[in-house]
């Protein structure tokens, strides 16, 4: 069984047991009446990506949810907030003070660079896009990563502490195998599929919140079928 194989073997078990995960989805931009939901879905998204460090989605919804009724959940807006509004309307997240301070490091970067607009983002080249990102101080591998491929569409596959850890678990990788070492086994394998790439990094956060945490609950697993060793520690 070639590579490719086993990764689409462990995706359809998962799509099997746990089902669609419907992660951020986003409309195309078409040029017409649709581009302010897009521009809004684009920058919840980003928000969503940034705050979602070191905490719970449920607790990220909460602070989104506050910036959303307080009318604040726009380029323009987030713009405007001084750093310690912001910073009290996303405390839900957690860490509030260091993620307000880097939703605006984004933010002015995008004004002081790309005049304020979400769309003037579209042109960049995706290594060069993800270049310019990993500049914004506080903006690491993963949520640059999270933002190309949720907001933006770019075929880049999102590595974070479940996927290093179940890929390693299924002897899939070597131990200690880093950030950009696990994205390119998993895009060299695979097809550059946006929207398979999206699911299946969903399917691997659910799988590693349920069954393969740190202390791993086996027992009607949906990979438990598969070759795995547990005696490795990997995130």
């Amino acid at each position: 069984m070639t590579t490719h194989d086993k990764l689409m073997e462990i995706y359809q078990l998962l799509y099997d047991k746990f089902g669609p995960q419907n992660w951020w989805p986003i409309m195309p931009y078409d040029g017409r009446d649709t581009r302010d939901e897009n521009q809004q879905a684009k920058i919840e998204i980003i928000t969503g990506a940034i705050l979602t460090q070191n905490t719970s989605w449920t607790n990220v919804e909460k602070a989104i949810k506050n910036l959303k009724e307080t009318n604040n959940l726009s380029t323009e807006k987030l713009y405007q907030l001084e750093t310690p509004q912001l910073a009290l309307l996303i405390k839900s997240a957690g860490y509030y003070n260091i993620k307000a301070n880097r939703l605006k490091n984004f933010i002015n970067w995008l004004y002081e660079n790309y005049d304020g607009d979400l769309s003037n983002l579209e042109s960049l080249d995706t290594d060069s896009f993800r270049t310019e990102l990993l500049s914004i101080k506080g903006i690491g591998r993963e949520t640059a990563d999270s933002i190309l491929l949720y907001a933006y569409n770019r075929p880049i596959f999102v590595i974070d502490a479940y996927t290093a850890r179940i890929t390693v678990r299924h002897e899939l990788v070597e131990p200690g195998a880093d950030y950009e070492q696990l994205r390119d086994f998993f895009e060299s394998n695979l097809p550059q599929d946006v929207k398979l790439y999206n699911e299946f990094h969903a399917l691997l956060v659910r799988l590693g919140n349920e069954f393969c945490k740190p202390k791993p609950k086996c027992p009607d697993c949906p990979l438990e079928q598969l070759p795995h060793k547990l005696d490795i520690e990997y995130f």
